[in-house]
């Protein structure tokens, strides 16, 4: 699982199974956006990409370090009868975020050229961006839901900090892995 998918069960954890799910869905979308990309354009979209790979990882990097640094400081916010969130986390919100966020790693969709050019055959594209959108959505609703019941079984504020740091460091080394050569 990757950072994403973290971000997934930890917002899943920390609100509710819908917030999560739209999450995992703008991932799945994102996901088959690539691939559509890839049925497309194939090799020639895979040497396009490869020279802003790195920048856009740089970028994905720094955003999963925010999101993370975000997700720590809300764990030591207490929050009372003062304390308004001015963003409450919604479904809409979470599947743009998500969408956005997992768009930023083009290196999916060399992986998806190579698997298209791989294949024998044509007229399979929309077959298999169909299975990729559908792969990857049944993935990130059971990441979702499995958010959801860890965040269930711990409903009270120490239960909800320990989710929150736990999530923002696993996120944090994730960005950090994002920097490494491959």
């Amino acid at each position: 699982m990757g950072a994403i998918g973290v971000l997934i069960a930890g917002l899943s954890a920390r609100t509710s199974l819908r917030v999560g799910a739209a999450a995992g869905l703008g991932a799945a979308t994102a996901d088959g956006v690539f691939a559509a990309i890839a049925v497309a354009g194939g090799a020639a979209v895979a040497g396009v990409i490869a020279p802003i790979a790195s920048p856009l990882r740089w970028v994905a990097a720094a955003v999963l370090l925010v999101i993370a640094a975000m997700t720590a400081r809300a764990a030591f916010h207490q929050p009372g009868p003062a304390a308004v969130d001015q963003r409450p986390a919604t479904p809409c919100r979470a599947y743009a975020g998500v969408l956005g966020l997992t768009l930023l790693n083009p290196a999916t969709v060399v992986y998806f050229a190579a698997l298209v050019l791989g294949r024998a055959g044509a007229g399979g594209g929309v077959l298999f961006v169909a299975g990729v959108f559908l792969a990857s959505a049944s993935w990130q609703l059971a990441i979702a839901a499995g958010g959801s019941l860890v965040g269930r079984r711990l409903t009270g504020a120490r239960g909800r900090a320990l989710t929150a740091l736990i999530s923002s460091a696993v996120i944090a080394v994730l960005a950090a892995r994002l920097l490494l050569p491959s």
